[in-house]
């Protein structure tokens, strides 16, 4: 069981929040896309300029292919924003249209509305911020004592995905918008840290 299904079996998929979450870190690694680019840095900081709206998220066809698009405001890559996309896994519990799909019927919000806004019992409704998708997880990785996954996993993790399904290299480094050497030394770090005894 790969860590997006074990996720999915562990998180309560009825309640708001958790569906927030769970939508969220499935389109991250299908995107290959950096946690800060689909959250806030806090719920009071929200600004529909510089976040991920639900306005954001159109759908493309790529040679039949549904490929769903989020157009990012504003990245520490670029101020213009920069666009990430996935396409349907039909079947897959990990789906990230599917998750984004039951995130949008359980929180429903107007299109300025944050991405991954969910209803709080109490203030209506949240912009889904960084630490609380972080918490979540780090609750999850300790109660089921899971191997720690921080920082870019989710991207990385996406990364290998593609990689172990024999996409090429570079389209892997294209769809994660890599620029540079990063990527491959993220590669390198990540295959040191799997192969250390």
């Amino acid at each position: 069981m790969n860590t997006l299904e074990l996720f999915h079996s562990l998180m309560d998929l009825n309640n708001p929040k958790d569906t927030a979450i769970f939508a969220c870190i499935t389109i991250i690694f299908y995107c290959m896309a950096r946690l800060g680019e689909f959250t806030v840095p806090a719920v009071k900081q929200f600004d529909p300029m510089k976040h991920i709206t639900r306005v954001h998220v159109t759908l493309h066809n790529l040679s039949s292919l549904p490929i769903t698009k989020f157009h990012i405001p504003w990245t520490k890559m670029s101020l213009a924003g920069e666009d990430a996309q996935c396409a349907p896994l039909n079947s897959a519990i990990t789906d990230p249209i599917e998750a984004l799909k039951h995130h949008f019927n359980l929180n429903p919000a107007e299109d300025s509305a944050h991405l991954f806004a969910w209803k709080h019992p109490i203030f209506s409704l949240c912009p889904l911020s960084k630490t609380e998708v972080t918490r979540r997880i780090g609750a999850l990785i300790t109660m089921h004592n899971l191997p720690n996954i921080r920082g870019h996993s989710l991207r990385i993790g996406g990364a290998l995905h593609y990689l172990l399904q024999g996409i090429p290299f570079d389209i892997v480094k294209m769809i994660g918008r890599w620029v540079g050497d990063s990527f491959t030394l993220y590669l390198c770090q990540h295959a040191m840290i799997l192969s250390y005894p």
